[in-house]
C-alpha cells in the first residue's frame, strides 16, 4: 500500500514539474510562436514531446546522478524525499516572483547537499565536479558567444534575416472532404526554411530542458524507490507538459517583451550554444542551469559584436577615446553595420507584438560588412545590453536561491527529520 508521505512526494513532484514546463516552454518556444511559425497548443505539443525523448535518453544519467550519486540512494527516505522536492519548488517559485530564469537544477542540487552535510553522506568528489561544470559552462557559453559576436555574427546578420508571417507557417486546408496540411502559400522558400530553421532549434531546446530538469522533478522519489526511473520520467514529463499547455501560455505571450532586444538570429545563436552545453554536461550526468548558460552567452555575443570597434591591438593597449565605451550592448546585436541600406533583422519582441513589417532578403550583394576596428562605436553601443539593476538582481537570486536551499535543507535534515 502506498504511504500517504508518498503521495505527497509524487504530488510535490508534479507541482516542480508544472512550474518548470511553464517556465521552460516560453525559453525555448517563444520565438517560434512570435513569429507564428506555431500556435501556442503546438509549440506546447512539441515541447512535451521532446522534453520527453531528452528525459527517456541523455535524462537518465542526471536522475542516476541526483538519486544515487550526491548522496546514497538509502538517505532519500519519503520524509527526506518531501523535503528536499519543497526546497527545489520554493527556488522555483522565488526565481517566478522575481521574473528571474528560474535554475532549478542549482536549486535541486542544493537541496540534496543539505541533505549530505546533515547526514554527513556528501559526496564530496562528485559535488567538486558538479560545481566545476557550474563555473566552466557559463564561462564557456560566455566565451564562444563573443567569439561568435566578434567574427561570425556580422557575417550571418549580413545574409540572413528573418521576415515576419502574417499567418500561420503550416494552415489547414479546408478546401476538399477532409482537411489536410499545408505550407503557408504566402510565404517565400527563405520564409520557410528561416522558420523551419527557428523551429528545429526550439525542438532541440525542449530536448535539453528535458534532459536536464526530469531530474530535479523526480529524483528524490526514484531514490528511495518509491517509483521506478521510467515511472519517473513519464510523471516529470506529464507534470511538464501539463504546464506548457497552461501556465506557458502566459510565458509564451510575454516572452517578446522579456527579450525584446533581442534579434531572432542572435536567439537561435545562443540556443543553440546554451541547449548543447546543457546536452553534452546531462549526457555525463551532471546537471546543470540552460537559463545560466544561456544569458551568459547573450552578454558573450553583445560583447564580442561590440568588441568589433577596436581591433585586438587596441583593447590591449587602450587609447583615450576607447575608455568611455559602453560596455555590450543587444543594439551592437541588432544594428545594421555601416554603410547597409537594409534594416537590421526584426527582435523576438517586434515579432511577438507584430510592430515590425520588415521583409526577409538580404542577398550576397548586400552583404558588406566592415573589417573590425572599422565600425563606428557609437553604432555599437546604441542601447544597454541588460539593465544593471536587473542584471545585479539575477546574478543575485543565482547564487542566492542553492545557498536557500543547501541551508534550509541542512537545518531542516540536521536539527527537525
Amino acid at each position: 500500500m502506498v504511504s500517504a508521505l508518498v503521495v505527497v512526494g509524487i504530488l510535490v513532484a508534479a507541482f516542480v514539474g508544472y512550474n518548470i514546463g511553464g517556465s521552460s516552454t516560453g525559453v525555448a518556444f517563444g520565438p517560434a510562436v512570435g513569429s507564428r511559425i506555431v500556435t501556442k497548443t503546438t509549440a506546447a505539443g512539441l515541447f512535451t514531446a521532446f522534453a520527453f525523448l531528452g528525459a527517456w535518453t541523455v535524462g537518465r544519467n542526471v536522475i542516476d546522478t541526483m538519486s544515487d550519486g550526491i548522496v546514497p540512494a538509502a538517505q532519500f527516505t519519503p520524509e527526506a524525499a518531501v523535503g528536499v522536492l519543497f526546497f527545489a519548488g520554493l527556488g522555483l517559485m522565488l526565481a517566478n516572483l522575481y521574473g528571474v530564469p528560474a535554475s532549478t537544477s542549482m536549486t535541486s542540487v542544493g537541496a540534496i547537499v543539505g541533505l549530505g552535510l546533515a547526514t554527513d553522506t556528501l559526496n564530496s568528489a562528485l559535488m567538486f565536479t558538479i560545481v566545476s561544470a557550474w563555473i566552466v559552462a557559463p564561462l564557456l557559453g560566455f566565451f564562444a558567444g563573443a567569439v561568435i559576436g566578434r567574427y561570425l555574427y556580422p557575417h550571418l546578420n549580413a545574409r540572413f534575416s528573418f521576415g515576419r508571417l502574417q499567418t500561420q507557417l503550416v494552415e489547414l486546408d479546408r478546401s476538399g472532404r477532409a482537411p489536410y496540411p499545408r505550407f503557408n502559400e504566402n510565404a517565400s522558400r527563405r520564409d520557410v526554411v528561416g522558420s523551419l530553421l527557428v523551429l528545429v532549434i526550439a525542438c532541440y531546446m525542449g530536448f535539453s530542458a528535458g534532459a536536464s530538469n526530469a531530474a530535479n522533478a523526480v529524483a528524490p522519489l526514484v531514490g528511495n524507490g518509491s517509483i521506478t526511473i521510467e515511472q519517473g520520467i513519464l510523471l516529470a514529463v506529464a507534470a511538464i507538459g501539463l504546464g506548457g499547455f497552461t501556465i506557458a501560455r502566459r510565458t509564451l505571450a510575454t516572452v517578446g517583451n522579456d527579450i525584446t532586444d533581442l534579434p531572432i538570429l542572435a536567439a537561435l545563436v545562443v540556443s543553440t550554444i546554451g541547449a548543447t552545453i546543457i546536452t553534452v554536461l546531462s549526457r555525463l550526468g551532471i546537471p546543470a542551469s540552460l537559463a545560466v548558460s544561456t544569458t551568459c552567452c547573450i552578454i558573450g555575443l553583445g560583447w564580442g559584436r561590440a568588441s568589433r570597434a577596436a581591433t585586438l591591438a587596441e583593447i590591449a593597449t587602450p587609447t583615450p577615446e576607447h575608455e568611455h565605451e559602453q560596455g555590450p550592448t543587444t543594439g551592437a546585436l541588432a544594428t545594421p553595420t555601416a554603410g547597409e541600406d537594409v534594416p537590421a533583422g526584426p527582435t523576438v519582441g517586434e515579432l511577438a507584438s507584430g510592430d515590425t513589417d520588415h521583409q526577409a532578403a538580404r542577398t550576397e550583394s548586400d552583404a558588406s560588412v566592415p573589417q573590425i576596428g572599422d565600425e563606428d562605436p557609437e553604432d555599437l553601443t546604441a542601447e544597454s545590453l541588460f539593465d544593471p539593476s536587473a542584471t545585479a538582481r539575477i546574478v543575485f537570486l543565482w547564487v542566492f536561491t542553492p545557498i536557500l536551499s543547501v541551508v534550509g535543507s541542512y537545518l531542516l535534515f540536521s536539527l527537525i527529520l
